[in-house]
């Protein structure tokens, strides 16, 4: 399945869920007249007491259907500039510039406006409503439609396009139902689950399932946690909650997996305990101002544990500081396992992206990490995290030299050389790049197991820097015989760095 997003809305026709296809993960925002595609059936579901009722009957009146309306921008050149109705009108700006254009002939055509539908729910008597920001992204006007029929407009109090969330309001005259949050924490795989919403523009309507999975990461954004379920979900369904079997909102409907554009029974949904924190910023700021480190971060498996002497694997190993950054100030080191930040336990670099997110910038917290084999603690000033920086990345690359020669390292299936000055202006190096520039990567050993490519250059054996192929050799050599079952190289590549286990081979 491909890891490509893309965010959609069909004028008119069809409406926001995200779709996940083989080939394209898309969101599940529906409009008026679409045409539903055919459900794979839900078997086995057994409602408490016999019946789901009750609780459709408590939470269904606080379920909405949310309008959005999209000015569609009028047609126009690279420059900008809006195109006439000749169709000469190109030919004359590519040739002469906007000097000597014919003047149009009629007034531009008004642009075609575009609607869609999504879903929300009341979360407090003000009308306060909380939705998916894919559902009101770019939208010009906005529009609620009570479960009773009641039209209402609605006004954007602010949205988070990280964590696709967003807070509308709305002002009725008349009493507002709402729904509790619950606590998605404690839901687990295997329990019921309810999802109310508004698929293909029909009306309000209810599915029941279960929890398929918990954690999953679709990459549509950093803090990426969704609960997966069965119960059908479908294009219109976006920002509606699933609700437990005590009738509180567990999530908030978000995506589809779907070769069809229907369900397939395989839907997510951000669980209620990041929503609901996410929502208060957003109902107190209109904005939400996210932390940063500056450290670029990556699992610790079991072979990156083994080759820095950890006896489990669990943190986030930093592969990467960058200069300038809270974390370069406050002493961080590559090759840093961050185990522990504002005292919350780091299992994985999400937990570590989603703990420092969460932290006003500005404030000063104490990092819990391991270093060489001893455990310590840095305290770090939290940075502002903008839209342009990201907290980790992994990058690919290759480009190999033209000639190989130097050291070989068979334990692992490794040629390596030096950076000479010829290597060196080749690629394009930096005059202060040290290291060993791998050549050659044998199929059938470790390391090419592991991803190394040629071109990578290694600076790093177990968090030692290195600056020859003999030196790596020599490190990669004592590693094995110190019986360690793997060798931690932090390889760089396309100016960035990542830390790789290979493990040595058996025999």
């Amino acid at each position: 399945m491909s890891n490509i997003i893309r965010r959609h809305r069909v004028a008119a026709s069809l409406g926001a869920a995200l779709i996940i296809s083989p080939l394209v993960i898309s969101f599940a925002q529906s409009a008026s007249n679409a045409v539903p595609t055919t459900q794979t059936p839900i078997a086995g579901i057994a409602a408490p007491n016999g019946s789901f009722a009750p609780i459709v009957a408590a939470d269904k009146p606080a379920v909405v259907t949310v309008t959005t309306v999209m000015k569609a921008q009028p047609e126009s050149t690279d420059d900008g500039m809006p195109l006439g109705n000749s169709p000469f009108d190109e030919y004359f700006r590519q040739f002469f510039g906007d000097q000597g254009m014919p003047a149009p002939q009629a007034p531009p055509q008004q642009a075609p406006r575009a609607e869609a539908l999504g879903s929300g729910f009341i979360v407090a008597a003000d009308g306060t409503i909380v939705t998916n920001n894919h559902v009101v992204d770019g939208a010009s006007s906005i529009k609620v439609t009570l479960d009773d029929g009641t039209e209402l407009p609605a006004k954007l109090v602010g949205r988070d396009a990280k964590n696709d969330l967003a807070v509308l309001k709305i002002k009725s005259d008349k009493p507002l139902p709402t729904v509790k949050w619950g606590d998605s924490d404690r839901l687990m795989t295997g329990d019921q689950v309810l999802a109310i919403g508004n698929p293909f523009g029909i009306g309000t309507t209810v599915t029941a399932g279960i929890v398929s999975a918990r954690g999953r990461d679709l990459h549509s954004g950093p803090f990426d946690d969704f609960i997966q379920i069965d119960a059908p979900i479908n294009h219109g369904n976006s920002g509606g909650p699933l609700v437990d079997v005590s009738g509180n909102v567990v999530g908030i409907n978000t995506a589809i997996y779907s070769p069809n554009g229907g369900s397939v029974g395989v839907g997510f949904a951000i669980p209620s305990d990041q929503a609901q924190k996410v929502v208060a910023k957003l109902m107190k700021d209109g904005s939400i101002q996210y932390g940063y480190l500056g450290v670029e971060i990556q699992p610790v498996t079991p072979d990156v544990a083994s080759a820095i002497g950890l006896d489990h694997p669990g943190g986030a190993l930093v592969s990467q500081v960058n200069e300038g950054s809270p974390a370069a100030k406050a002493g961080v080191e590559t090759g840093d396992v961050i185990t522990s930040f504002a005292g919350q336990d780091v299992k994985d670099p999400k937990d570590l992206s989603r703990a420092v997110a969460d932290v006003a910038p500005g404030a000063r917290e104490t990092l819990d990490i391991w270093r060489k084999g001893k455990a310590m603690d840095i305290s770090v000033n939290v940075g502002l995290n903008g839209d342009d920086v990201k907290t980790a990345s992994v990058t690919d690359g290759s480009g190999a030299p033209s000639t190989e020669q130097g050291s070989r390292v068979p334990a692992i299936g490794l040629g390596l050389m030096d950076i000479t000055p010829d290597v060196r202006q080749e690629l394009n190096l930096a005059a202060n790049q040290h290291g060993a520039l791998v050549a050659s990567v044998n199929p059938d050993k470790p390391a090419s197991a592991s991803g190394i490519q040629p071109g990578d250059i290694i600076v790093a054996v177990n968090q030692a820097p290195v600056k020859t192929a003999r030196q790596v050799t020599q490190a990669i050599a004592q590693a094995g015989k110190s019986g360690r079952k793997s060798v931690l190289l932090l390889v760089e590549r396309d100016g960035s760095q990542i830390y790789v286990a290979v493990p040595f081979a058996n025999g």
